[in-house]
């Protein structure tokens, strides 16, 4: 006979060996902007992306562990072009590939001994401003639906708390990415721009609406 645990015990024991994974590592936000949304995640690596495109109007962004943060991302593209090759390319949406995640997280962090180290951000942009979307996944399947801007991993309550008083309405990428910057940063710290990781989901870039921003062009729009 195996021991007993009383579940909300064992609930609890999940819940925080998963936020103690995910804390250690850094954070990202996304920003709602003028012409779209912009992602800024705090990553050194030039390899090991957290952000990527899924489909057409939808990118993905991950924090904690990274290898079990791209399996998903990569169920996630599967799924959006199989649902896409199906029934039509305008059928995905990012509500219903943060249902898939949520379901997927949820029965891990129920049914199997050690949780996912995860938090997911799935990002739409609409034809509208009015219609762009952004879904924060937790570890144990909630989901939380973010209008204006989203904070995911680290410190993610003080950088929520720095987005309010900094982040306003009509914003252009410029004044979003610096707004990500100084929300990330905090006032006690500067990051590098070789140390971000910056990408839009801009509706004036034709269908494919991903697209990163590196490079001389990222340190154009931080000065």
């Amino acid at each position: 006979m195996p021991f007993y645990v009383a579940p909300e015990q064992m609930m609890k024991d999940r819940a925080d060996y998963a936020r103690k994974g995910i804390a250690r590592g850094r954070a990202l936000v996304a920003l709602r902007y003028s012409e779209g949304i912009a992602i800024v995640a705090e990553n050194a690596s030039e390899t090991l992306r957290k952000v990527s495109e899924i489909y057409d109007r939808i990118a993905f962004a991950g924090v904690g562990k990274y290898n079990e943060f791209d399996q998903l991302r990569v169920a996630g593209i599967r799924a959006a072009d199989l649902k896409g090759f199906q029934y039509s390319r305008d059928d995905v949406d990012a509500r219903s590939l943060a249902n898939s995640y949520a379901q997927m997280l949820g029965n891990i962090f129920t049914h199997e001994m050690k949780p996912m180290e995860v938090e997911l951000l799935v990002a739409e942009v609409g034809r509208e401003s009015t219609t762009d979307q952004m879904f924060h996944v937790l570890y144990d399947g909630t989901v939380v639906d973010e209008r204006d801007y989203a904070a995911i991993g680290g410190d993610a309550e003080s950088i929520r708390t720095r987005l309010a008083t900094q982040w306003s309405d009509g914003l252009d990428l410029s004044g979003a990415v610096r707004v990500g910057l100084a929300a990330l940063a905090g006032p006690d710290r500067d990051v590098p721009p070789g140390d971000l990781e910056v990408a839009e989901l801009s509706r004036g870039n034709g269908r494919r609406c991903f697209h990163r921003v590196d490079g001389s062009t990222l340190v154009d729009l931080l000065d």
